[in-house]
């Protein structure tokens, strides 16, 4: 695991409560994750996400993700557990749009520390978030505890790739992205088997390279005018982001960022 120092919750907060967040919901849409919409249902599906179960997404977000599980997998109820002010105030809005209100609910706490009850959910859910996180096996361990024996984990995550990443690569990638540090498949594999789960998927989705690909020709081509209003209309500082994800792509045609599909039981 790749790690660096002096990125916190607080470095994250201020993304998802200022511009930055804004722009990379512009960019990747309201489900903020790689492959949005193709990517949960592939998740739901190897997950068995049933209909009628409950559940709990760490670092829900806005809960694009729990709207999605309760429209299309026909979940019952879902709690989202975050810490930012700003997109919880969101999911609150646009869960009360949906009329889905009385199926979701959103919790401000720490995800490693949730204070919710233990073993009282079907499966924990995450989509592309968890890599915000600095201490993944207490995450890890906070999930397990959350679901009942014989629930689920699922998620995914952006994880570092089978190509590896070099000590100024990893510096530069995880301070643009504001990542304490980033696990490996193996690694998240092991922190499950240690917290009690068996293992049933981990592997790479092949979906990270495409991705980036498409939000950088989207940016480029079409979105180029919203993405400076949403940043101020600050060209430099475009120029400069924009420099970061095409980094970002060249670390993902390397196979050195990619992302993670976990599904394990709980035994």
């Amino acid at each position: 695991m790749k790690s660096t120092t002096g990125i916190g919750l607080k470095d994250v907060q201020a993304v998802y409560d200022g511009m930055e967040g804004d722009l990379w919901e512009l960019i990747m849409g309201e489900q903020i994750h790689i492959g949005g919409f193709v990517s949960s249902m592939d998740l739901a599906e190897k997950a068995g996400i049933a209909a009628g179960s409950k559940g709990i997404d760490l670092c829900c977000c806005s809960g694009a993700g729990m709207r999605f599980l309760i429209r299309f997998r026909g979940v019952a109820s879902m709690t989202g557990v975050d810490a930012t002010d700003t997109v919880l105030a969101r999911g609150k809005e646009r869960s009360a749009k949906e009329g889905l209100t009385d199926k979701i609910k959103f919790v401000k706490a720490d995800v490693c520390d949730s204070g919710l009850d233990s073993g009282g959910t079907d499966f924990v859910w995450g989509e592309d978030a968890w890599c915000y996180v600095e201490n993944k096996p207490k995450l890890i361990a906070e999930a397990s505890r959350l679901v009942r024996p014989g629930g689920t984990v699922a998620f995914t995550d952006w994880v570092e790739g089978p190509a590896g990443l070099n000590a100024a690569e990893a510096e530069r990638f995880l301070r643009f992205m504001k990542f304490p540090n980033i696990q490996d498949i193996g690694g998240y594999s092991n922190l499950l088997r240690d917290n009690g789960c068996r293992v049933l998927v981990s592997e790479n989705t092949g979906r990270f390279a495409p991705c980036i690909d498409l939000y950088l020709t989207m940016l480029d081509q079409q979105l180029t005018y919203d993405a400076l209003r949403t940043i101020g209309w600050d060209m430099e500082l475009m120029k400069a982001l924009g420099g970061e994800m095409v980094f970002c792509r060249e670390l993902a045609h390397a196979g050195k960022i990619v992302q993670g599909i976990f599904v394990a039981k709980k035994l």
